[in-house]
């Protein structure tokens, strides 16, 4: 069974807490313990004589304020799927968590309140979904049952989001008419908007397809872990532990050791402690090579003819996760997956205005929640795919070397 990550975003009070809890609900992957302690809580009650945003607002602070401040992750388990589930806040000076809880989805279900229409967040959230690339979009317009199920209004709001989708070039969006406090058109069909002709919210995440093509992907396989027994049964035993990222390997396929780029061979395959053929996406695995190659934690195994690049200096757009202030010559850690290296700041190129994707001169200092492109320069050379390309292999974080805080989500031109 396949693994769909999917963020919610959208407007403070557009019910992102409370449709998360709503597909919970009604799929019935609340356990007892929890609904008695959630009915006990609950103010905002619904027909079922509960809160359900409470199930997501973990914080105290959240809940007495009726706010989403932090990502919070839920878990649903459909007989068809398994979901990870973000919440991510709202307000504005809360748009970097948004984009690190982003950057992990492969979907994001925008809300949109019906009584509101597309406002200024909703442009916001779609332009860091553009900035993400991320290939599917969910706009849900909630709240439906507070406009009286109006097909005219709910028309209104999908030729208003047709235009933002166009201008930032989103593909496969998709529109639902649903209200997250009754229950309608999220698990099951309403009976409120018989002019509605399309499937229930559950049923297209159940369905929606999210590894398109994996036979075409470029194979990435970075090693976690190198495997050395040295015990009297396993003497000779060199295996190299991993996730293969993306692609499929298969044994005695032609691979490159990179950043060493040295030529070998894969001569055995393990996975879950037996011997198998292949591996594909998303699979931890164990390669054992054919010759004796001096490999460490971070390095690459990749397909000869499919190979990413091997550079020091890159370009990238950065998303500034710190109240210290990012500025030219700053010196970072910069952690791609399992490799971590020493880089420096060597130009701030410009800032990119998060509400219409302009791109401004750098006049002073950059502040938190800013993002801007940079030029980065690594000590040693750095194996990456762009973040067009693979956002798996396109993606780093920045490091403080003195606080060990991360301080920048990396998107790699």
């Amino acid at each position: 069974m396949d693994i769909l990550r999917f963020i919610t975003a959208g407007s403070v009070d557009d019910g992102k807490s409370t449709l998360i809890g709503r597909l919970l609900y009604d799929s019935k992957n609340i356990l007892i313990d929890q609904l008695e302690a959630l009915e006990k809580q609950s103010k905002n009650k619904n027909g079922n004589g509960v809160d359900l945003a409470i199930l997501t607002d973990g914080l105290r602070a959240e809940r007495e304020q009726g706010i989403t401040i932090d990502v919070a992750y839920r878990y649903l388990s459909t007989p068809k799927r398994k979901f990870i589930i973000a919440d991510a806040p709202g307000h504005i000076q809360y748009t970097r968590n948004m984009i690190t809880g982003a950057s992990n989805s492969q979907l994001i279900v925008i809300l949109i309140d019906a009584r509101q229409g597309v406002i200024e967040q909703t442009r916001r959230h779609s332009i860091i979904a553009s900035l993400l690339k991320m290939k599917n979009v969910v706009v849900a317009i909630n709240k439906m049952d507070l406009v009286d199920y109006s097909e005219e209004i709910y028309n209104d709001i999908k030729a208003q989001y047709e235009l933002v989708a166009k201008k930032l070039k989103l593909e496969n969006v998709n529109y639902f008419p649903i209200s997250a406090f009754s229950g309608d058109n999220i698990v099951s069909k309403s009976d409120k908007t018989g002019w509605y002709q399309g499937s229930t919210l559950l049923d297209f995440l159940e369905n929606v397809e999210i590894n398109q093509n994996q036979e075409q992907e470029n194979p990435r396989f970075q090693v976690q872990y190198v495997i050395r027994p040295q015990t009297d049964e396993l003497h000779d035993y060199r295996g190299y532990a991993g996730e293969v990222i993306s692609g499929i390997y298969r044994k005695g396929d032609e691979i490159t050791v990179l950043p060493q780029n040295i030529q070998t061979k894969i001569s055995k395959i393990e996975n879950g402690g037996k011997e198998v053929d292949f591996v594909f996406t998303n699979q931890p695995a164990v390669i054992h090579i054919e010759d004796d190659i001096d490999i460490s934690r971070g390095d690459f195994l990749v397909k000869t003819n499919q190979q990413p690049r091997v550079e020091n200096e890159l370009e990238a757009v950065v998303c500034w996760l710190d109240k210290k202030e990012l500025n030219e010559g700053n010196k970072y850690f910069i952690q791609h997956k399992s490799k971590t290296l020493k880089a420096v700041i060597k130009e701030i190129e410009y800032k990119i205005d998060v509400n219409t994707l302009e791109q401004m001169p750098v006049t002073e200092s950059i502040r938190l929640n800013e993002v801007v492109k940079v030029r980065l320069k690594t000590a040693s050379p750095l194996v990456f795919d762009s973040f067009e390309e693979s956002r798996s292999t396109g993606n780093a974080i920045l490091i403080d070397e003195t606080s060990n805080s991360t301080v920048g989500a990396v998107m790699i031109l």
